[in-house]
């Protein structure tokens, strides 16, 4: 019976939350069309809604620690789900990611990232998009805001393996800000390629920055060691709740 009122309340939540991304992009689709402050407008009523539902259908709460970054700043994000993307949407003043070009051609989504001023990167010319976002930034034909990358590159399962890359490197020492190192637990409710939503408390927690200026080596292992060492204490935390 348990694992039947599972489904059912995962399959509610996939419902509200497809539709709702329907109706908040059609609805905000005039704005955003016109003013990248739309876009932001709608991509944070989307994700503050899918909290909502990710709470009433499927019992997950979702909780954020730690100081949001304002201004002009770099996040190296832990990514486990895509419940780290509408965490950081609802929260961070001017989010921006850097994401593959393949997903400027998912409906709605594809169309709103680029309003919001994110970076779509074809594999291995990484380094050429940076530095053109950089120079638009400059030249004034970009805001400033918070740039998210995910150092390992994909969607990592709690516990799994996987070495941090050097484009977070590149735009650490590109653009001479500050890194926000960003844990979580998602992945432990909303886990990779599964439909099942699992309820408990989710946690998104930015950890204090790492001062710009280091070595890329020594700011690549700090970022690694804080993400990942408070990314587990997490996991640790939500099965504690559970026992």
């Amino acid at each position: 019976m348990k694992t039947i009122i599972l489904w059912l309340r995962s399959a509610l939540f996939q419902v509200l939350m497809y539709g709702g991304m329907a109706v908040v992009g059609i609805v905000f689709a005039p704005w955003a069309l016109f003013s990248n402050k739309g876009a932001i407008a709608g991509a944070r009523a989307f994700a503050n809604y899918t909290r909502w539902a990710l709470a009433f259908a499927a019992g997950i709460k979702t909780e954020i620690r730690g100081e949001i970054p304002q201004g002009e700043i770099l996040l190296g994000s832990k990514h486990e789900s895509f419940m780290d993307i509408i965490m950081q949407l609802s929260v961070l003043p001017r989010p921006k990611f850097v994401m593959k070009r393949e997903l400027l051609y998912t409906p709605i989504v594809g169309q709103y990232a680029l309003r919001l001023g994110c970076i779509p990167v074809d594999r291995g010319k990484g380094r050429q998009a940076i530095r053109k976002m950089k120079e638009e930034v400059i030249s004034g034909r970009a805001d400033p805001g918070q740039l998210i990358i995910y150092p390992q590159g994909t969607r990592v399962a709690p516990g799994e393996k996987r070495p941090y890359k050097g484009g977070i490197v590149t735009l650490y020492q590109e653009m001479g800000t500050a890194c926000v190192p960003v844990a979580v637990n998602h992945g432990t409710f909303w886990p990779k390629r599964s439909f099942l939503r699992y309820p408990g408390t989710a946690v998104m927690e930015f950890l204090p920055a790492i001062p710009a200026g280091l070595e890329g080596a020594d700011m690549l292992k700090q970022l690694e060691t804080a993400v990942e060492t408070a990314s587990a204490n997490l996991r640790a935390e939500a099965a504690r709740a559970r026992d």
